[in-house]
């Protein structure tokens, strides 16, 4: 198991529920195909299950 997920943005969260929204801020992403680097724990992998739908995870 990596010790680090890139997590990248792949679509807008303009339409998505504002707690989503929210989260997907949270997680550090502010544009459109933008990556961040996160470690690779449960609050994270929680995190991005709830805004699967809007990003792209791969394990570093």
């Amino acid at each position: 198991m990596a010790d680090k997920l890139k997590v990248t943005l792949v679509k807008s969260p303009i339409g998505a529920v504002p707690k989503h929204r929210r989260t997907v801020e949270a997680l550090g992403l502010k544009k459109v195909n933008k990556s961040v680097e996160l470690p690779n724990n449960a609050a994270t992998l929680g995190m991005v299950q709830q805004v699967n739908y809007l990003v792209k995870v791969e394990e570093v």
